[in-house]
């Protein structure tokens, strides 16, 4: 296999796959910063806005055949660490050919929340003032026209947005120079604007709003300090169906509350508050854990917020631990009275969801087989990684691989219990000089 990249070369790609199939199938992965189609060749290079979603890509379709329209198309790492701007212009290197002018067409790919008139304009306001807003929906998807004051202000909010998320995770902006020379604004309302003139009339026909998409109550912009790039950020539920591809997993509301968990049916003999940190850390961040003197087989765990309280008892509720079955459950306490006997894990830097929550999110499982373990010393060995884990059950099979100069490896286990032992036991331990970093890994086969 090549060595790994952000960029990611697609085979196979026939005249009927369009820029927009191709991010619907990568962008679960997280989102794509560049495309070209190599229509001569029926293939295409995307570039993945970091290594580690590129590699989550491929490992997925390593082992589910990818189709578009019907067509199974061919995945590899591409030997571009990088695609230029000469490379790309997201996708359309020939009809990119217009001059630049004010009047920008917006395209939003991988829609997963409504996008309106007030929406677009906190988005693009800050590169120039913009006169018009109008959207639309085609067969291409849903597009906008944005014009500008002035053409300077226009190269500069494309220059600044296109290929960018408007949302975290979707939304993704695909925009190119239109060639109309002034915008026809009737009314002012939600699909439409016209910031020059405030008198227009709102439209008093009812007319449907865009279907499909979640609630997006509780959206809210900010300015990125010493950026100029404004981001419109979601509330963290939505940022979490965001990570699972649209929708929240089964059965779980994104609703709770509910921050502490009571654990019952614990190993006494093998289990303590470090172990459980290490489980319990996957789904969210820990604040402190507490077991229960008078009831040693129970703790309570108290995470940062209830949706990640919620994604652990619906993740861990039956797993296996040290041959007992978990129970996990809401507790009556909203939280851990600090106290000598209640560990502290509030600053902990093994807090996995400190940065890259929604990747943190996407990551999120039930326990399997596999466990992937980074932060491995450059010139670790299979070997030293079987004997520092192979305590724990049978190992079926090792794979040791190196992700953007980090050396990584993958321990299939015979049963999803080993595999989860391993992880308590070994995650944050010290292995030839690193502190190593354990989670579950959601590959089939290694």
């Amino acid at each position: 296999m090549a060595e790994a990249s952000k960029v990611i070369h697609i085979r196979n790609v026939g005249q009927e796959i369009a820029e927009a199939d191709l991010l619907q199938l990568m962008q679960p992965f997280g989102a794509v910063s560049k495309i070209v189609m190599l229509r001569a060749k029926n293939q295409a290079l995307l570039q993945m806005q970091d290594i580690h979603s590129s590699v989550s890509a491929l490992q997925y379709y390593s082992t589910v055949q990818p189709s578009v329209r019907g067509r199974n198309v061919y995945i590899q790492f591409s030997s571009h660490q990088e695609l230029t701007t000469d490379q790309s212009s997201h996708g359309r290197n020939s009809d990119q050919n217009s001059e630049p002018n004010r009047i920008l067409l917006a395209t939003i790919h991988h829609m997963m929340y409504p996008i309106t008139v007030e929406v677009l304009h906190q988005v693009f306001k800050a590169y120039g003032f913009v006169e018009k807003i109008v959207t639309f929906q085609k067969s291409a998807g849903f597009q906008a026209l944005i014009q500008y004051q002035s053409r300077q202000e226009a190269v500069e909010a494309f220059g600044a947005l296109h290929g960018r998320n408007i949302y975290d995770g979707c939304c993704q902006l695909d925009i190119q120079y239109s060639n109309l020379s002034e915008l026809q604004v009737h009314f002012n309302n939600d699909r439409s604007r016209d910031f020059t003139n405030p008198s227009l009339p709102t439209e008093q026909r009812p007319r449907p709003s865009q279907q499909g998409f979640p609630d997006p109550s509780g959206l809210y912009a900010f300015q990125q300090p010493g950026g100029t790039i404004l981001h419109i950020i979601m509330g963290r539920a939505a940022m979490i169906a965001a990570a699972f591809g649209g929708s929240l997993p089964p059965g779980v509301s994104g609703t709770n509350e509910r921050c502490t968990l009571i654990v019952s049916n614990l190993n006494t003999e093998q289990t303590n508050e470090d172990k459980l940190f290490n489980l319990f850390s996957l789904y969210g961040n820990i604040v402190r854990i507490k077991v229960l003197r008078n009831k040693p087989d129970h703790a309570l765990v108290e995470m940062a917020d209830g949706f990640q309280s919620e994604l652990a008892v619906h993740y861990l509720k039956g797993a296996m631990l040290f041959g007992n079955k978990l129970e996990v459950n809401y507790s009556k306490y909203p939280t851990i009275t600090p106290s000598a006997d209640a560990h502290e894990y509030t600053n902990s830097s093994l807090n996995r969801f400190n940065s890259n929550v929604v990747k943190n999110y996407r990551h999120c499982c039930a326990p399997t087989k596999m466990i992937h373990i980074s932060a491995l010393s450059q010139d670790i060995s299979e070997d030293a990684i079987l004997t520092h884990v192979s305590e724990h059950g049978s190992v079926v099979g090792t794979k040791l691989f190196e992700v953007n100069g980090k050396r990584q490896a993958l321990v299939l286990f015979e049963t999803e219990e080993e595999a989860t032992e391993a992880l308590v036991s070994k995650h944050a331990s010290s292995l030839e000089g690193n502190t190593i970093r354990i989670s579950f890994s959601q590959m089939q086969s290694i």
